[in-house]
């Protein structure tokens, strides 16, 4: 320490689930790491405030976990992904018109991916992170002031603690302290739609399928999870315009559970409200660009986009499967900044655009464009090398 200040290898903005896999993957190279965020994680799922949403980590995500000593811990609360189903219910009825399965098998012996509940990711990866000698975590503590030069990073904490760090890597969300402290505008996408997230019971069992339901205003996703009291269970993510879901959400829970069984179309049965209503904001955003001296912006705090196809999460961390493996030739360094700059916000792009069409085309309140959609559907679908194409893309293989 010089001056009042610690010098440190890893600065992690950001206790997300993005940020702690960051800093359990550079503790386990060895590289002494902190991680800050100003909220404490909520780490159970009754909690007021817990994110009651799911991500489902595909294959390339597994691999990280496994590199990084991660995967053991999580596997246990993980449900495979075997078939990502769309079902367009986009005609005179909300019922199920046009029913079309991606299969993993088609394209490898593994799920395509698992899902876990984020409540359950940050339980398990802090309690990972404790295991960790390199890596300290201090929740309740944010980034207040950053200057980046190339001989490092200079951050100072909302306590007034400062570091001087090799690489600063800002995970600290859509509106970052990190990218803002260093100049970096952003180009914003608006839907005028929100997210309701949430898990169920049903009467169906899931089958380890993920089902995506389109009517209008967007997606309606269920994705499985274990079994909740004996019963099958999924989260769902229901996206609909702003107006629309503050009147979900304020519905007597019979009438709640009404419109729910409505717009899923039976694909599952009946459906029960397991747990409280979230709320999310849907937007696509992203960094004019990805780096600064000494400095990466990864997951939200780089790019934003629509819950569809389960890319955002798996698109962080293949940001910081990168960003670990040029650190290995220099961390920090300016030429590998470069490199993860030039690879990343291209192929980040590309998915927020294809993201983005898709959501408006889910969106659609039209007949005819819905009928546009389903016709589209099921002929991309009966061509076997361009579905096998889109499932390999969606997973990130080549």
């Amino acid at each position: 320490m010089t001056g009042g200040v610690e010098d440190i290898d890893v600065l992690i903005s950001g206790g997300g689930i993005a940020g702690l896999v960051a800093a359990a993957a550079f503790g386990s190279e060895g590289y002494t790491t902190l991680c800050v965020d100003p909220a404490p994680p909520i780490t159970e799922e009754s909690h007021q405030g817990a994110d009651l949403r799911t991500t489902a980590f595909l294959q390339p995500s597994v691999r990280l976990f496994q590199d990084i000593g991660l995967w053991d811990r999580l596997f246990p609360h993980a449900t495979a992904l075997q078939v990502m189903r769309i079902v367009d219910a986009g005609g005179a009825t909300p019922q199920p018109r046009l029913t079309r399965d991606f299969d993993a098998a088609e394209i490898g012996d593994a799920p395509f991916g698992w899902n876990l509940p984020n409540w359950r990711l940050r339980r398990e990866i802090t309690a990972r992170l404790d295991q960790l000698q390199t890596v300290r975590f201090l929740p309740g503590r944010g980034t207040r002031d950053v200057t980046a030069r190339d001989e490092g990073a200079l951050v100072t904490l909302d306590d007034g603690q400062r570091f001087r760090a090799r690489l600063l890597i800002g995970a600290d969300g859509r509106n970052s302290p990190v990218r803002q402290a260093l100049g970096i505008g952003v180009r914003s996408f608006r839907y005028g739609q929100k997210a309701l997230a949430f898990a169920v019971t049903h009467d169906r069992p899931h089958g380890n399928v993920s089902t995506e339901v389109h009517r209008s205003g967007g997606p309606f996703t269920l994705v499985p999870l274990p079994d909740r009291d004996g019963q099958p269970s999924s989260a769902v993510v229901w996206m609909e315009n702003g107006r629309e879901v503050a009147r979900l959400a304020s519905l007597p829970r019979a009438e709640f559970e009404a419109e729910l069984n409505a717009r899923s179309a039976g694909v599952l049965g009946q459906l029960s409200l397991a747990t409280q209503l979230t709320q999310w904001p849907i937007i696509s955003q992203i960094a004019d660009r990805f780096t600064g001296p000494r400095t990466a912006l990864i997951a939200e705090a780089a790019h934003v986009v629509p819950p569809i196809g389960a890319q955002g999460l798996n698109m962080s961390l293949a940001d910081l499967a990168m960003l670990l493996d040029l650190s290995r030739d220099g961390l920090g360094e300016a030429g590998g900044l470069r490199r993860f700059d030039r690879a990343r916000r291209p192929e980040a792009y590309a998915r927020l655009l294809g993201i983005d069409a898709l959501n408006r085309t889910s969106q659609a309140g039209l007949r005819p464009l819905r009928d546009l959609r389903a016709a589209a559907l099921g002929g991309l679908y009966g061509i076997a090398p361009v579905r096998r194409m889109m499932m390999r893309a969606g997973l990130g293989l080549r």
